[in-house]
């Protein structure tokens, strides 16, 4: 069912000197900020040969991401996402097989205009897992 791995999220206490680290120190290719509203995060995206990693940081006082930086004050990593060639298909899947859909069990549309869904870190051996449709 799961495709490639999509991306790694860290979330990070200070996005710039995160965004820094990661171009000057890695020498990688870095996107620009990109405010996601619905998910109460600005993420900034890295380009690998083979995935990407997500920069997270809390857009708002109410951003998930402050709550988890409240917890791991350095930043760390926040989830795993995979692609999936049918959201809707995978969810129905994996609930039938227990698993829980995090929010109203609806795609939401993800940083890439994709629709994506988070399942329950508690079903996923602590790691919190994102689909996203490709």
């Amino acid at each position: 069912m799961i495709g490639r791995l999509n991306h790694v999220a860290i979330a990070v206490p200070d996005l710039e000197a995160a965004v820094a680290q990661y171009r000057e120190t890695l020498g990688a290719d870095v996107g620009a900020p990109l405010d996601q509203p619905d998910h109460g995060v600005t993420v900034v995206f890295i380009t690998l040969p083979n995935t990407k990693i997500e920069l997270l940081y809390p857009l708002g006082a109410d951003s998930p991401i402050a709550g988890f930086l409240a917890k791991n004050p350095a930043g760390g990593i926040h989830h795993i996402c995979y692609e999936v060639a049918d959201i809707l298909a995978a969810r129905d899947r994996l609930k039938a097989a227990g698993a829980r859909i995090l929010g109203s069990g609806e795609p939401k549309t993800g940083a890439h205009g994709k629709p994506v869904l988070f399942l329950h870190p508690k079903d996923f051996n602590g790691a919190l897992v994102e689909l996203e449709q490709v």
